[in-house]
């Protein structure tokens, strides 16, 4: 799920604006940076007698030239963004109880719309200011509603990786929202869909290694649904894995789903990567996750998205 939409049942006009195939100018240049040498500064290198990479700005995109990051009060302008949006809350539960894990932030419109109408405004021109517009929403209204104060809760934001320039400098408006709205950044966790394509994946591994260095928690989202798959999990390791609910869905009745799902835990333990199903909507497909050792659910048998508060799901389900 893609800030609360579900892209593989969405109409064409919607997933624009968030399959990376379907999105022209993002595309960043193929030539890949001596990985060996990343992160060294051209003089140093050059003095270290390294062979010196290139820098990491994007060849070909609809950034405008020179970039300029925008600021927390920048995005908070709805008439600059051209639309305005809101967010409802999704909890992240532990089926063995105990406050939730998170809760992820899903895009709505104002009056309760769903993600698609929203997301069907967002174009080549706006998607940058949308992705900046979509963190620090998700920030302000959190900390307003008070997830910081329940233990150990973290926040999940959707990002772009399409949409991101480079991640040291457009992180900024998240930082400044945090500090703004007194939410601990420690506690963001950064999701981005499997099934967004992404033209340089060493793009989308420079993001999540600036934002693990930083103290962000970093998933990839609807796992075994996209394009990478164990590719992509062999190449970069996240925190979090949020399996796809077509892995999920009537698990308890499909020996092949109950395969797949045992095989992508016990490699998850071996990495250890927290593990998270979604689309949870029974109660037999929570006790079949659970057997395979993954308690952290999320779904409709827990809570609905809901605007305006963080609902607590039932100790009792």
């Amino acid at each position: 799920m893609v800030f609360g939409l579900d892209v593989r049942r969405t109409p064409r006009h919607c997933a624009v604006a968030l399959r990376g195939r379907s999105i022209k100018g993002y595309t960043r240049s193929p030539a890949k940076a001596n990985r060996q040498h990343v992160g060294i500064p051209a003089r140093r290198a050059g003095m270290l007698g390294l062979p010196q990479a290139h820098p990491d700005p994007p060849m070909h995109t609809l950034f405008p030239k020179p970039f300029r990051a925008a600021g927390c009060d920048e995005c908070r302008n709805a008439a600059a963004l051209g639309f305005d949006f809101t967010m409802a809350f999704q909890p992240i539960v532990n089926v063995d109880g105990g406050p939730p894990f998170a809760y992820e932030a899903l895009v709505r419109g104002l009056n309760g719309e769903g993600a698609g109408s929203v997301l069907a405004q967002v174009d080549d021109g706006n998607r940058y200011r949308f992705d900046q517009a979509c963190r620090v929403k998700a920030i302000e209204l959190a900390a307003g509603l008070g997830l910081q104060d329940i233990p150990g809760c973290r926040l999940s934001i959707n990002f772009l990786p399409n949409a991101i320039y480079r991640p040291e400098t457009c992180i900024r408006s998240t930082l400044e929202a945090c500090a703004r709205f007194g939410f601990p950044s420690e506690r963001l966790m950064f999701e981005v869909t499997e099934g967004e394509r992404v033209s340089d994946s060493a793009h989308l591994i420079r993001i999540f290694d600036d934002y693990r260095k930083r103290g962000f928690i970093t998933a990839i989202d609807d796992f075994g649904a996209g394009y990478a798959g164990l590719n992509l999990l062999a190449t970069f390791q996240p925190h979090v894995l949020k399996l796809d609910m077509e892995l999920t869905r009537d698990i308890d009745r499909s020996p092949a789903r109950q395969a797949i799902v045992a095989g992508v835990a016990l490699a998850a333990e071996r990495l250890d990567i927290t593990l998270i199903g979604e689309g949870i909507e029974t109660a037999a497909e929570r006790d079949m996750l659970r057997s395979f050792g993954v308690r952290f659910q999320q779904g409709f048998l827990f809570a609905r998205p809901t605007i305006g508060r963080l609902t607590e799901w039932p100790a009792s389900v």
